[in-house]
């Protein structure tokens, strides 16, 4: 009999899974588990076309929208939605899902992606929201109104971009970041500082170097307690303050590395596993580009690319056949719209030990500019802003010329 392959997340980075199988020559049954209610969508429209548009659409009518196409190699793919994996037996070949079912595989695709840092902070829970999910969406979107104060918790490109579409929307946005300017982990220092007097002079206020240390109000939130002791009026808060692999369903299996998502080797396998696999941002695996250091990449690119190599790996484990023993060296990349920035790195920027400024003047950003990293004087990474797509293709390709 064929063999089963069970895909665990019904994200983008399951779907690129079940698509690259079928690529690599899969022929057997496969089965993706999704807690979603919906199939596969795209999510970074969720923070900008999604929240800015009027009306009262159905979660329906959003999906529609954002759906992935389905292509006609996964007609047969299950999807089973709405049906979230409790627990795995790796040893056994096993799953036990939340209604009390269990499902054999012969190889597993580890697809579950993260979930919103939640604060642990006092305080009523009515008016704080995150943004991850259609639902998460529509919910804001519910309680969204012009005029309003909006405090956005974490000024990381999400949080941004979220306080970018609300401040358009005609709310009053002040964005509360402990660690310095607005997504200066990535962009580093100099250029953060930038986007931050931008967005300021567009109406975006900021409180840096402060943290949340409660919320105040009676049913709903009216109040941020800071850190500092000072305190915002609010009608609504969004935290924005990162991400948490959804990891707790293989925590039974004590050969996995789980410390920061699922320890992968360079060909996606997960170590400490046979025929399992693990895709995009849960997936913590070395790139040669940089070094040998395994890490998370939290991109959009990254499920697509760590897809197709996990699928030929998973598949010559199954089939007996020849894994592909070119390194896997993928080109990390993002782009963020922000207000009237649009912003497409390439590389791996949080890894700099030195910044340049090679275009472009940071008091006129809407004008242009480039800024390049490197560690130990060798390129990791870039960040264009405001920059035409010609230029931005010449950016990748400096970044791929670096793979072994």
């Amino acid at each position: 009999m064929s063999a089963h392959v069970a895909v665990v997340g019904g994200s983008l980075a399951g779907l690129r899974a079940a698509e690259q199988l079928r690529s690599a020559g899969h022929e057997g049954p496969i089965t993706v588990f999704s807690e979603e209610a919906h199939l596969p969508y795209n999510r970074p429209p969720l923070s900008k076309e999604l929240l800015a548009d009027e009306g009262e659409p159905t979660a329906d009518d959003l999906h529609a929208r954002v759906a992935f196409r389905r292509r006609k190699s996964t007609e047969d793919v299950d999807f089973q939605l709405g049906v979230g994996v409790e627990q795995a037996d790796l040893a056994a070949g096993t799953l036990q899902t939340y209604d009390g079912q269990t499902h054999e595989f012969d190889g597993l695709v580890v697809a579950t992606g993260l979930r919103p840092r939640r604060l642990r902070v006092t305080g009523p829970e009515e008016g704080r929201h995150v943004l991850r999910t259609l639902e998460d969406l529509i919910r804001l979107r519910g309680q969204v109104r012009p005029g309003q104060d909006v405090v956005v918790v974490g000024a990381g490109f999400i949080g941004c971009e979220t306080a970018a579409t609300l401040l358009k929307k005609g709310c009053s946005v002040t964005l509360v970041e402990p660690t310095g300017a607005p997504m200066n982990r990535v962009l580093g220092v100099e250029l953060a500082d930038a986007v931050q007097r931008h967005h300021e002079a567009a109406g975006m206020r900021f409180v840096i170097d402060d943290g949340v240390h409660g919320y105040g109000g009676g049913d709903a939130v009216a109040e941020v307690q800071l850190a500092s002791g000072g305190s915002l009026t609010v009608d609504l808060v969004i935290e924005s303050v990162g991400s948490v692999p959804n990891v707790e369903w293989l925590e039974g299996n004590t050969s996995l590395d789980l410390s920061d998502g699922v320890l992968t080797d360079n060909s996606m396998g997960v170590v400490g596993a046979d025929r399992a696999v693990a895709v995009g941002d849960i997936a913590r695996f070395p790139n040669p580009l940089f070094d040998d250091v395994p890490r998370r990449v939290e991109h959009w690119s990254i499920p697509t690319d760590t897809a197709k190599r996990a699928a030929q790996s998973l598949q010559a484990m199954l089939s007996g056949g020849q894994a592909p023993d070119a390194p896997f060296a993928p080109i990390p990349s993002f782009w963020s719209d922000q207000l009237d920035l649009r912003f497409q790195s390439f590389g791996s920027p949080s890894l700099a030990d030195e910044i340049r400024i090679d275009e472009g003047n940071l008091d006129a950003l809407t004008d242009g500019v480039l800024a390049t990293y490197l560690r130990d004087g060798r390129l990791v990474g870039s960040v264009a802003v405001n920059l035409d797509p010609a230029r931005q293709r010449r950016l990748r390709d400096d970044i791929a010329a670096l793979a072994p």
